[in-house]
């Protein structure tokens, strides 16, 4: 996995992880503490998991920022990345998934653009 942090302030800004990456059965790409949550599990054939759903629970913060996780599942992804903020853009022929924190307030409370 490679990690790709801020040369002003050190923070985590981009995390790429790619299937060649895989070589455990569960490897947890985020921490705990943060608001989006990520997981990338290799299942052997009759994995099973114990059936549950997930609870409400109230949270204690009031204030986070949009975070975005792209799967790519065809093509390929050419991303420009800036330091505190990043912009991607998607080749031609690409399939790819976009999981975000919500709710989705429209475009104007969840990003502003810099070019």
């Amino acid at each position: 996995m490679e990690k790709i942090y801020s040369k002003i302030n050190g923070e985590l800004l981009h995390m790429v992880h790619r299937l060649e990456d895989m070589v455990k059965s569960r490897i947890d790409v985020i921490s705990d503490d943060n608001f989006l949550q990520l997981a990338v599990m290799k299942m052997e054939e009759g994995k099973t998991f114990r059936p549950h759903r997930h609870i409400y629970k109230e949270v204690s913060y009031d204030k986070v920022i949009a975070q975005e996780s792209w799967v790519v599942i065809r093509g390929k992804v050419k991303v420009f990345m800036y330091d505190i903020k990043g912009s991607e853009i998607l080749e031609d022929n690409t399939i790819a998934y976009e999981y975000k924190t919500g709710p989705y307030e429209g475009q104007a409370l969840d990003k502003e653009f810099i070019n």
